[in-house]
């Protein structure tokens, strides 16, 4: 089965074990969605925390800024030749609800606004029950180059 939107995860700038898109579902000029399910063999369950593995807000930050940042980035700038690296500028992020090993979760993303190179995002992550699990802004600067560095 042919992903879609292939194009533009090809494009990032991240591999395993630190690639946290598995699909993307939409992608348009002002948003994304797209999912990612947190694998329970990946490392950092081993020690957060002791016995009662959850996902680090820092990884479900990383999670939203790949999704909703860098791959509407990399759309946005598909008219450009040459790699895409992006630099997360800001962020503002709530956490509402943990999300556990081999729980699948899924982002949305609305652009507040692109120019001069810089995307400012709204940002919610949902569990498979549809409860928002954290939300808010994240911005960061989009740099157009050839090696993709």
């Amino acid at each position: 089965m042919v992903k879609k939107f292939q194009n533009i995860l090809a494009q990032l700038p991240y591999s395993k074990p630190f690639l946290f898109v598995d699909e993307l579902l939409y992608v348009d000029e002002n948003g994304v969605k797209g999912c990612y399910t947190f694998d329970k063999d990946l490392d950092f369950y081993k020690g957060h925390f002791k016995d009662k593995p959850i996902t680090p807000g820092v990884i479900l930050t990383e999670t939203m800024a790949q999704i909703g940042l860098a791959c509407l980035g990399v759309f946005l700038l598909k008219e450009k030749i040459g790699a895409v690296g992006i630099a997360m500028t800001t962020t503002e992020i709530e956490f509402l609800k943990p999300v556990f090993p081999a729980e699948k979760v899924t982002v949305t993303s609305e652009k507040i606004y692109f120019r001069f190179n810089k995307l400012k995002c709204k940002v919610k992550m949902e569990n498979e029950k549809g409860e928002i699990v954290c939300k808010g802004t994240i911005a960061g600067m989009l740099i157009e180059n050839g090696d993709g560095k």
